[in-house]
């Protein structure tokens, strides 16, 4: 009596493994990295006689926002009705003024929209928020 075997089944070889790891790599590279700050690429270049009729704005205000959400100029907390006195005067002394804004970390983000708002309803055309981040 001669008995055969079956041949096995070839292995298949699955994909699926491998594509369920380098989702999880992607999903955690992404969560992990660092974004670009934009400010940094230009999306124009400047034009030759732009670049040098273009000057830096003379007047810079920097207003920070402390972490219960009130606003501060030089040291001094400032109120809306002065917030809005101090950005007036400065456009009217400078209509190119700066305003730099830098919330603390743990500013309410309505904080900072009040305060946009606010610089934006005075006037102001040349406004940036800055973050800080912490080095390791």
């Amino acid at each position: 009596m001669q008995l055969s075997r079956r041949t096995p089944p070839k292995a298949l070889i699955s994909l699926v493994p491998m594509i369920d790891v380098m989702l999880i790599l992607l999903v955690f590279f992404m969560v992990t990295s660092t974004y670009l700050n934009l400010d940094m690429i230009p999306a124009l270049r400047p034009s030759e006689g732009a670049a040098s009729s273009a000057k830096p704005p003379q007047l810079r205000l920097m207003i920070r926002i402390q972490a219960d959400g009130t606003s501060s100029l030089r040291g001094q907390p400032l109120s809306a009705p002065a917030l809005q006195h101090a950005l007036q005067a400065s456009l009217a002394s400078d209509p190119e003024t700066q305003l730099v804004i830098l919330p603390s970390g743990s500013a309410p983000t309505q904080a900072l929209i009040s305060l946009m708002d606010a610089a934006a309803t005075a006037g102001v055309q040349n406004m940036r928020v800055l973050r800080l981040e912490a080095r390791p």
